[in-house]
């Protein structure tokens, strides 16, 4: 009788069963995990905008609060000679540009308004992939969130105060 070598083809399968069996149930958290990080370092994001406005109402007091995310953030990477109140370089430069083309770490960002009242938004680059709350804060600094099931940003002010806080 001859000694079998290897494995035969059933054992192959049930292994290839097993491991795709694991990365079922593997992926999906992975998936949540990332998602949960994006919105934590979007939430992050909003308190940065939220202190670099109150720095640049202090600095620039005839100007009030900035009226772009540009006007708080640096005017290219690394590049801050002279803060003034068009580039105060008072957040990073990967924030300041995260409208509509190049995300941070999955979230687009808007600041409206500017002068005496702001509201600063922030949404997913792609909901439910990215991530699946929409973020708002206005001058009282507390952040509000919102399950609207897409990528649309908050509008106003008068929405955001209506929203949850988050806690």
């Amino acid at each position: 009788m001859r000694k079998q070598k290897g494995f035969s083809l059933i054992e192959l399968l049930i292994v290839v069963a097993i491991i795709l069996i694991i990365a079922a149930i593997a992926i999906p958290n992975l998936l949540r995990a990332r998602i949960a990080a994006n919105e934590s370092s979007a939430v992050s994001s909003i308190r940065t905008i939220n202190t670099a406005q109150i720095s640049y109402q202090s600095a620039y007091p005839t100007v009030g609060y900035a009226a772009t995310l540009a006007a708080l953030g640096p005017s290219a990477v690394g590049a801050c000679p002279t803060p003034n109140s068009t580039n105060a370089c008072l957040i990073d430069y990967a924030v300041s540009t995260a409208v509509l083309a190049t995300p941070k770490s999955g979230y687009y960002f808007a600041v409206s308004g500017g002068g005496q009242s702001y509201e600063v938004g922030g949404s997913p680059a792609t909901f439910n992939q990215s991530g699946v709350r929409n973020f708002c804060s206005v001058e009282d600094g507390v952040v509000r969130f919102n399950n609207i099931g897409s990528s649309t940003m908050i509008a106003t002010s008068a929405v955001c105060v209506l929203l949850p806080n988050l806690n």
